[in-house]
């Protein structure tokens, strides 16, 4: 009987969470959720001078940001816990000193200092440099000595020299390693703690993980973990290597090229559902040519046969783009709740809002929303109803508002404005319709006098909504300000 797919993820909380750690976790999700397996999330703290429980928190709740839940792991709990790898301890050690009892694993006792005069010696006759084996048949005088001159030993790997470490990549095909490369490799520090490539296999095996899907950084870690699966005996999984995520100039994202954490984004006011669909087509090349997708069509279609190993580049636009989609999804009231914490701290409102406040913030979210690809956009979209306008200077602007007909529909605008029974667009567009009419001023030269009284430019969304919006006192304020200029 085969057994249940079982994938992880398994970050270490040592900073933000990067956008690759999010699309690697992504993906571990879709393989579970496509299969019908289980998806696991733990945490490898075992670099104890970087790893904080601030990191761990970030990265647990932009996972539950993102929508990608576990079913095993970290605060949820499982049968194979704990699921941090500082409480795992007493299970690695146990696993090392089966390992020195089997003759597998042996105490090494070289300085810093030996193993570099080593390396370079081997360097400097055209090897690759390995361990030189000086520590794997030590008499037990020479561990007497070592240990009298106060030495504190790691733990070494016995590797075999002979053959290859060759495994099949679901993204990168079969893969080969020469063993000879390798060398015996220290699996636990002089601290007692566990590297990671040991600690890493003792987990994955022990929590019956079958796929280990993870960037291709952790490609060269293969070899040494495959090492480590020999020597335990455990059965090995399959791996699969995704690509580097790069900036738009083909090297490896980094704050220089923007955003790089989920916080951020989402502290921006992108969409969790539009956040996951970029993330899955960075690699992931769907059936023809839908790119926006539910969860479930994504679930359903996703499949490890067609991520490419070729490097994805991360295009801010082509995710602006997407999350706009998802933005035009959203009602007048998701739209508010959206971009308001972005307006409060622009200044320009207050919260909790009146009921009134409330329906005429969200109006004015609402007439702006074809200019918002983010909730971040949203005040300077919206400024225009807060702010005060700045003093028209631009020439060309400014040669409109002097053509003799502009301080005429202006002024003929103001007064009809200010007659009106009903404020609404319905009937501005109504009032100025008609005025066009009666005065013979049309097209440009009465939308564009009346647009730049409104808002300093001649272009922008719908005029009547606009005035709507404003109101009357503000809007007749601002068109008879405006004269000045004609």
């Amino acid at each position: 009987m085969e057994k249940k797919l079982k994938v992880r993820f398994a970050p270490s909380p040592t900073g933000p969470f990067h956008i690759g750690g999010a699309r690697s976790a992504l993906f571990n999700w879709l393989v579970a959720r496509h299969a019908g397996g289980t998806f696991l999330v733990r945490i490898e703290d075992t670099d104890l001078k970087r790893s904080s429980r601030e990191s761990e928190e970030n990265i647990k709740d932009s996972l539950k940001w993102l929508g990608l839940t576990w079913d095993e792991g970290i605060d949820v709990g499982g049968e194979n816990g704990p699921y941090r790898q500082t409480e795992r301890l007493d299970i690695y050690k146990k696993e090392v000193q089966r390992l020195l009892d089997e003759g597998k694993a042996y105490y090494c006792y070289c300085t810093e200092e030996e193993l570099e005069e080593s390396r370079k010696k081997q360097v400097a006759a055209g090897q690759t440099p390995v361990y030189d084996d000086h520590c794997r048949h030590l008499t037990e005088e020479q561990v007497a000595q070592y240990k009298a001159e106060g030495r504190k030993p790691v733990i070494r790997l016995k590797v075999r020299k002979d053959g290859v470490f060759a495994f099949d990549d679901m993204v990168r095909g079969h893969v080969e390693f020469q063993a000879s490369g390798v060398g015996d490799f220290i699996i636990v520090k002089s601290d007692g703690i566990p590297v990671y490539n040991f600690a890493v296999v003792i987990d994955d095996s022990l929590m019956g993980v079958t796929h280990v899907i993870r960037a291709e950084e952790h490609l060269s870690n293969t070899p040494r973990q495959l090492a480590i699966y020999e020597a335990l005996g455990y059965p090995i999984p399959k791996f699969g290597h995704i690509s580097l995520i790069l900036g738009a100039d083909h090297k490896k994202m980094s704050k220089r090229h923007g955003a790089t954490s989920v916080t951020e984004y989402r502290n921006m006011g992108y969409l969790p559902d539009a956040m996951v669909n970029y993330l899955a087509l960075l690699g992931w090349a769907p059936k023809g040519e839908q790119e926006i997708f539910t969860r479930d069509e994504l679930i359903k279609q996703f499949s490890m046969k067609r991520v490419s190993s070729n490097d994805a580049v991360f295009d801010i636009e082509k995710l602006n783009w997407i999350n706009f989609q998802y933005m035009k999804k959203l009602s007048p009231e998701q739209l508010l709740d959206l971009t308001l914490p972005f307006i409060e701290k622009a200044g320009y409102v207050k919260t909790p809002l009146s009921s009134e406040q409330k329906d005429w913030l969200t109006r004015v979210v609402w007439y702006v929303r074809d200019h918002l690809y983010y909730g971040a956009q949203a005040p300077e979209n919206v400024k225009l109803f807060f702010e005060d306008l700045p003093e028209v200077t631009d020439e060309e602007t400014l040669s409109i508002m002097k053509q003799e007909t502009s301080g005429k529909i202006i002024t003929a605008f103001a007064d009809a404005l200010e007659k009106l029974e009903t404020f609404d667009e319905a009937s501005i567009k109504k009032c100025f319709s008609s005025l066009m009419k009666e005065t013979g001023i049309k097209g440009k030269a009465a939308f564009e006098p009346v647009r730049i009284a409104l808002t300093g430019v001649t272009h922008g969304p719908g005029l009547y909504d606009m005035i709507a919006l404003f109101g009357r006192e503000k809007t007749l304020s601002r068109l008879r300000d405006s004269l000045k200029y004609c």
